[in-house]
């Protein structure tokens, strides 16, 4: 199999001496914006994934859904807001027009195909297969250290859907009745998501997680609660701050309950050391699924007000610093900050931010195609070696 680091490293040299000369004399102008949207486009291999519309038959052509696609990538590279701000920079940008793959502003289709072709995009998944390939075709050869993992919210324009309670299954035996059981009885314990997703399949994990919209609440960096309404987006991040798996949930979903088939997930794609999570993760069970996958967790602790835990902690904190003696479990903890980074760079550079659709389906397919964009910048930038100081 051909070294990961090798195939970036041709594929730039070809972009950079073939592929930039090029596009600069046929586009002008050719910004670094669009520069950076022929890069993604040219890594990510659209058109392996968008069959080219059908030759011949009756009817009106259809819209080429390779260009469609296209404009949504480029809508995450330049950070455009609403399917309207792309329509109308298609309409001004011949370069831009160019690259997507429309010769003339008459061939740039009406808001409504964009809307059925991101509908049909989002339905197939097709932002989150091209980023599944294009993570183990860069890091599927390479042992990889540290994965760090963290959620992050996003808010959303729409109301939070009513929690109706789901009819009670069948039983065979009548209900029992409420309240505290009788003296002596048993009554059977159900197991808790975190148990049976030790033995679940990703699908039937995924099954379970909601992804409707609600209210999620957290705790800032200064100690203080806040909320939001939309959803959130649960990410693992390598060494080189290159992102490897997402999924999307409710707010209210706690960021535990997502760590075991975000693990499984990310395992199935690359091979690495070190789980790295925060203390929300902190559960037996996640940890014992860390260790049976082959991996190491490194997982603050979560004192749960338990006081002489945490005094005990502390003091051994203190004895370490008085021998100045590291400790390691903490300098690899420190890399969990790469995955914060990420979550910056999503919501400011790549149009987190503007999420104007409803439906977790479709909102996570606009989420998926600026992590496409932003997995993309990273390979390159972790990859492509320093310029040689003059």
């Amino acid at each position: 199999m051909t070294n990961s680091r090798d195939t970036v490293m041709a594929r730039w040299a070809h972009v950079q001496s073939c592929l930039f000369p090029w596009m600069r004399e046929e586009l002008d102008p050719c910004t670094e914006a669009l520069e950076q949207l022929i890069i993604v486009l040219d890594t990510i291999g659209l058109e392996a994934f968008v069959p080219p519309p059908p030759s011949g038959g009756r009817g009106r052509k259809p819209d080429d859904r390779r260009a469609l696609a296209r404009a949504f990538v480029a809508k995450a590279v330049l950070s455009l807001p609403t399917t309207t701000a792309l329509a109308e920079r298609l309409a001004i940008d011949k370069s831009l027009r160019h690259i997507c793959g429309w010769e003339t502003r008459r061939e740039v289709p009406s808001e409504s195909t964009f809307s059925r072709a991101f509908a049909e995009f989002a339905e197939s998944g097709l932002p989150e297969r091209m980023h599944a390939a294009l993570v183990k075709r860069a890091l599927g050869d390479r042992v990889v250290g540290c994965v760090a993992r963290d959620a992050t919210e996003i808010e959303a324009r729409e109301k939070p859907a009513k929690k109706d309670d789901p009819p009670p299954p069948p039983r065979a035996d009548p209900p029992r009745k409420r309240g505290r059981p009788k003296k002596g009885e048993q009554r059977p314990k159900q197991p808790a998501r975190l148990e049976r997703q030790m033995s679940q399949s990703i699908k039937d994990m995924l099954a379970e997680l909601p992804t409707d919209c609600d209210v999620g609440t957290k705790k800032n960096s200064k100690g203080h609660k806040e909320s939001w309404t939309g959803y959130k987006l649960h990410i693992d991040v390598v060494d080189g701050q290159i992102p490897v798996c997402c999924l999307l949930t409710s707010a209210s979903v706690h960021d535990s309950q997502v760590a075991i088939p975000l693990m499984t997930i990310t395992g199935q794609r690359i091979t690495y050391l070190y789980d790295i999570m925060d203390s929300a993760y902190d559960a037996a069970k996640i940890l014992e699924h860390s260790r049976a996958l082959g991996h190491v967790p490194v997982v603050d602790i979560n004192f749960r007000a338990n006081a002489d835990l945490k005094a005990e902690h502390q003091a051994e904190a203190k004895r370490r610093a008085l021998i100045h003696l590291p400790d390691p479990q903490q300098t690899i903890y420190n890399f969990r900050t790469m995955v914060e980074r990420i979550n910056a760079r999503l919501k400011d550079e790549f149009g987190a931010r503007f999420v104007r659709l409803r439906g977790a389906m479709k909102v996570k397919c606009h989420l998926m195609f600026g992590m496409l964009a932003l997995t993309v910048d990273q390979i390159f930038r972790a990859f492509k070696p320093d310029p040689v100081p003059a």
